[in-house]
């Protein structure tokens, strides 16, 4: 393990998919409130009409959470993804959906004109990957030893974002931790006037609450601190933003400690066990070792 050692991100994934969503907001190429139909035609006269980039990012588009990878076999992902029936009304409810962020990396390369790698690479200078090459994968710590493709190392465990060829909007990113902690910075940075690519009111409007939800209010891409039982644990301030990911990472900022902090682990390659209790251990121990409780 070394600072620079490349871990499958998992769900991080959508920070980053979020933030260059934030960024076309900012350069003016879509709204947060327009509807999504001028670019995604094939929601025309169905229910998704209604959706906006808002509702996206915040899980409220009433998208389905996700799909069997089984589903998917012999299909096009995006292509499921954008016609699968609505389980809810748009903006009536949190549903928490890998297919709405799916979709949302199919937008940002419609929008940009090029495939969503490319437009990842761009915002944060290749520091984050899709798709590792031969010659990085034997240092990135596996993720599962699995049935149908073996052992899972150096490329994507999401089934999802692996048929999609390891590039998605859910899923895909390999980064380090220097990564997730630089990508949040532009968050607490732009708060704090430091410096960021993102403009202050947009990177405050991603951190504050879009929806409400029992176990995580949304923002734009972030989850927030509902309370001391979310995996940032009890001594991270209410106004908390952060995010999980399947295989064992996790990201979790104060704003008002002025404070990120990052674990990344490829836990699930031990089993796919709830690791809740490390995670706020961690997050517990990363405020009491800085002496801000």
């Amino acid at each position: 393990m070394y600072r620079d050692t490349l871990f499958d991100l998992a769900s991080l994934t959508k920070l980053f998919v979020a933030t260059c969503a934030l960024e076309a907001v900012r350069d003016r190429k879509i709204s947060l409130d327009e509807t999504l139909v001028g670019w995604l035609p094939e929601w025309k006269k169905t229910p998704h009409e209604a959706i906006t980039l808002r509702m996206l990012l915040a899980h409220v588009s009433g998208m389905d959470s996700g799909a069997d990878y089984r589903q998917l076999l012999g299909d096009r992902v995006i292509h499921h993804a954008l016609r699968w029936p609505l389980v809810a009304e748009p903006a009536e409810r949190v549903i928490y959906s890998d297919l709405g962020f799916i979709v949302l990396g199919e937008l940002l390369q419609r929008l940009h004109g090029v495939s969503l790698e490319r437009v990842t690479s761009v915002s944060f200078a290749r520091t984050v990957i899709f798709q590792p090459n031969a010659d990085l994968r034997p240092a990135i710590p596996a993720t599962e030893e699995d049935d149908w493709r073996g052992r899972v190392q150096g490329r994507v465990h999401d089934e999802k974002a692996y048929l999609m060829g390891g590039v998605a909007g859910h899923a895909g990113l390999f980064g380090s931790a220097v990564d997730v902690a630089q990508m949040t910075e532009r968050y607490l940075g732009a708060g704090r006037r430091r410096g960021s690519p993102l403009p202050a009111e947009l990177a405050a409007e991603a951190v504050r609450e879009q929806a409400d939800d029992a176990i995580l209010r949304r923002g734009l891409g972030w989850a927030l601190k509902t309370s001391d039982e979310n995996s940032c644990g009890r001594w991270f301030a209410s106004s908390s933003f952060g995010h999980t990911g399947f295989v064992g990472t996790c990201v979790w900022a104060d704003p008002e400690r002025d404070v990120n902090a990052v674990l990344l682990t490829n836990s699930v390659y031990f089993g796919r066990t709830d690791t809740r209790d490390l995670r706020a251990a961690f997050y517990e121990a990363v405020i009491d070792d800085l002496h801000l409780r």
